[in-house]
């Protein structure tokens, strides 16, 4: 009778170890599923939304600029949308994780503006053309962030310093500095959409400034 129990338990063990062996690489895939390198999706990419039509000789500047690119400082010299919580620590820029810029806001800026002042000025010229201009207009941006002065109230801001310069010359003709701000909906999608209107703004402001401070010159 012991024997036949022993038969019986050691049957039911090996029936027990059999199930586990089947299951083994059933765990295993989980296994993997849960440590292994997880699958991310990649952050979502903005612009500053559709380029506008602007009509020709629009404000109607007769002189050839040269407009080189953009520049920027450090901080926002990268894809990143910056946002900044006044409420908690001002002075500490941070990103979004899952949102940025198809390029960064200095390279993005620098394509609009082209592309707006090709409509109003006799013509273009930029950095690495060897066509004569016969004014630069320069661009520093200082700020395209949005800030936080509460957990749901946000706003964004556009800071940039325009130098105008006779190029034959090398005089400084003008200079100013823009800033603009919008409110915005308190995430990125808040963000890109205000800064977006907030940088046609800018660049209105900036083909208005440019043709009232070369009104009186013809091309050299």
């Amino acid at each position: 009778m012991r024997n036949l129990l022993n038969f019986g338990a050691t049957v039911r063990l090996a029936s027990t170890a059999l199930r586990l062996a089947a299951l083994l690489p059933v765990f295993a895939v989980l296994g993997a599923c849960g440590i292994g390198p997880q699958v991310k999706e990649p952050p979502a990419s903005f612009d500053l939304g559709p380029q506008r039509a602007y009509v020709k000789d629009n404000p109607g500047l007769r002189t050839v600029l040269l407009l080189p690119g953009v520049t920027a400082p450090a901080w926002l010299d990268s894809p990143a949308i910056v946002y900044r919580l006044n409420y908690q620590d001002a002075a500490r820029p941070q990103a979004y994780a899952n949102s940025r810029w198809a390029a960064s806001p200095a390279q993005l800026l620098t394509q609009r503006i082209r592309s707006r002042f090709a409509a109003a000025a006799v013509g273009i010229v930029t950095g690495g053309d060897s066509a004569r201009a016969d004014y630069a207009l320069r661009i520093e941006l200082d700020d395209f962030s949005q800030s936080f002065d509460a957990l749901n109230q946000s706003r964004v801001a556009v800071r940039a310093r325009a130098t105008l310069v006779d190029v034959a010359s090398h005089a400084l003709h003008a200079q100013r500095t823009f800033a603009l701000e919008r409110p915005a909906t308190p995430d990125a999608a808040g963000a890109v959409a205000a800064l977006g209107a907030a940088s046609d703004a800018l660049i209105e402001e900036l083909v208005g400034w440019t043709a009232h401070n070369l009104k009186d010159m013809a091309p050299k």
